[in-house]
């Protein structure tokens, strides 16, 4: 889910993506109602990817941040639609420019060979008192509100209803994810835009808006969580 890359280093946007809404009256089930399976952090990964805006967009670089931190708990009763889950991002683990994860994109919004010092100045800024402030707040804690059948009707997908707690606030996302269980393990993908105004973030801009971080974002998320002994 989440939003967790608002840069010091910008980037040529491309088509912005369709904001995520708010769900109006999301159903609100026991988030501890079934058997526990614990997030494996090694086996699941969060990205994001951040654009930069601006007339002076191309003295900047679009971002790739990510991490394997997430740790929490999935439970799933009897019918996996009443499933629940508390799920946290720890921000000191997350990574930013990692370049196999930019090699990955293989897209030429994100070519290889950002320099260190803009790697750095990035998570200086994402993590500093004006975004994240991962000092005082350490994590993002995601937490299910509800699940529904998605739309399209094929077996597995869903859409998720999110509290999503950052920065002291709290924000309500729709998230389109896709699940399978597998004998003792879930594992949940998702892939969807999202803007850091719905989560209360304000993007970066300097010199009048002619340096500045898009909006919206780009998450992708992959939740693995293996049955408790």
């Amino acid at each position: 889910l989440l939003a967790l890359a608002l840069a010091g280093c910008m980037t040529r946007p491309g088509a912005p993506p369709a904001p995520v809404q708010a769900p109006a009256a999301p159903l609100i089930p026991s988030p501890s109602e079934g058997r526990p399976f614990d997030v494996v952090p090694g086996a699941s990964r969060l990205v994001v990817l951040v654009y930069r805006a601006g007339p002076l967009a191309a003295l900047g670089h679009n971002h790739v941040i990510a991490c394997r931190c997430l740790t929490g708990t999935v439970y799933l009763p009897r019918d996996p639609l009443r499933a629940g889950f508390v799920v946290r991002v720890a921000l000191g683990q997350l990574t930013v420019d990692d370049p196999a994860l930019r090699a990955a994109e293989h897209s030429a919004d994100f070519p290889a060979g950002v320099p260190q010092s803009a790697r750095d100045g990035t998570r200086h800024n994402m993590l500093g008192a004006a975004l994240l402030n991962g000092a005082a707040y350490p994590d993002i804690t995601l937490i299910s509100q509800g699940l529904r059948p998605s739309p399209d009707g094929r077996s597995g997908d869903i859409i998720a209803h999110v509290l999503v707690r950052i920065v002291g606030g709290a924000h309500a996302v729709t998230v389109p994810m896709h699940y399978r269980l597998r004998g003792d393990e879930i594992v949940a993908t998702g892939e969807f835009p999202l803007r850091q105004t719905d989560l209360g973030l304000v993007p970066f801009s300097a010199l009048g808006g002619a340096l500045s971080v898009r909006d919206g974002m780009t998450v992708r998320l992959r939740l693995t969580a293996r049955r408790r002994d």
